[in-house]
């Protein structure tokens, strides 16, 4: 079975840092009133609640099975990263892009701009400067964790294939973090340099924007996840690889797999197997090839069915074991 801790030093580290980071944008925004600063601020919230739900799946998904559970309580991890992307999208996203509209109305009727007027202006600049190195050292840590996991990868493909959510949520999140920043830098740079608000309103448009694009991201890739997704390529022809070779094992007719959880994985297959009329010798045909799956996944812990068949003729038919007189 993989870390159980795997991912959680960068969900701490990005929960640290965006809640320290959220204090300050808050600030900046009291004492400027920069609108890109206020999305910036929910932004920033949004991820620190993002990251309690990740930390609180990953303990829930420890739970042992019960009845109305048999198979554990895994997808938990899915489900609070699917809650991740829909707070991404509603209290990060959309309250950007109605603060934008908001700036720009203010800024079209002629309001006097506090950024522009107050002795402040410098300190959403240096806010905004602390934060890309705290988001930056973030992402440094997030991309650290995944490496091994990831091997060769690239991030893009790691995230599209990985089955465990958390790393993949914390380095979307952090690459936006970033991002965001740089937009709202520049929205409140040019703002100054212009003397024209109007930029602030851009700025913060645009973090709107991000945080919805990478909300829907997110929502697809674990929308898949909460659905079912079988093993990956690699593992299933390992497992097959396993079962045909274990003695007593003639072939693999059909087989299924379904992630139950990142590493808990359900193994549903039909193996052709010599006719026999022992019950102990296809037992132990069964507990051999079980064996052999699990020592071919170690980082995995697999849920096995296997259905022993005699093929006859190229038709398989199912085996009923009896105890020989």
């Amino acid at each position: 079975m993989s870390n159980p801790h795997s991912g959680t030093k960068a969900v701490i580290a990005a929960l640290s840092a965006n809640f320290f980071i959220a204090l300050t944008k808050f600030a900046a925004w009291a004492l400027t009133g920069a609108s890109s600063m206020l999305a910036e601020g929910v932004h920033s919230i949004a991820d620190t609640a993002n990251q309690i739900l990740l930390l609180v799946g990953g303990k829930s998904a420890k739970k042992a099975p019960d009845v109305e559970h048999p198979f554990g309580f895994g997808r938990v991890r899915y489900l609070n990263a699917f809650l991740v992307a829909i707070i991404l999208f509603s209290l990060g996203g959309l309250f950007a892009l109605y603060e934008a509209y908001e700036k720009y109305v203010e800024v079209s009727e002629g309001h006097p701009n506090e950024l522009l007027e107050g002795p402040w202006w410098w300190v959403p600049i240096a806010v905004l400067c602390f934060g890309i190195f705290a988001e930056g050292m973030s992402f440094r840590t997030a991309v650290k964790e995944s490496a091994e996991a990831r091997g060769k990868q690239s991030l893009f493909r790691f995230i599209r294939a990985t089955k465990a959510p958390e790393l993949p949520v914390i380095l979307l999140e952090d690459f936006a973090a970033l991002l965001g920043l740089l937009f709202a830098l520049g929205g409140v740079g040019l703002t100054l340099l212009t003397k024209n608000g109007i930029w602030d309103a851009v700025g913060t448009g645009c973090i709107g924007v991000l945080l919805i694009c990478v909300a829907i991201v997110l929502a697809i890739e674990i929308k898949s996840l909460l659905i079912g997704e079988a093993a990956s390529p690699g593992r299933i022809k390992r497992m097959t690889a396993a079962l045909e070779g274990a003695p007593g094992v003639s072939r693999v007719i059909h087989m299924r797999t379904l992630h139950l959880g990142p590493d808990e994985i359900l193994l549903a297959a039909k193996i052709a197997v010599p006719p026999t009329e022992s019950a102990a010798e296809l037992s132990e045909i069964i507990d051999t090839a079980e064996a052999a799956v699990r020592a071919a996944v170690p980082k995995a812990s697999i849920v096995i069915y296997l259905e022993p068949d005699v093929d006859r003729g190229g038709v398989a038919t199912a085996v009923s074991p009896r105890t020989p007189s």
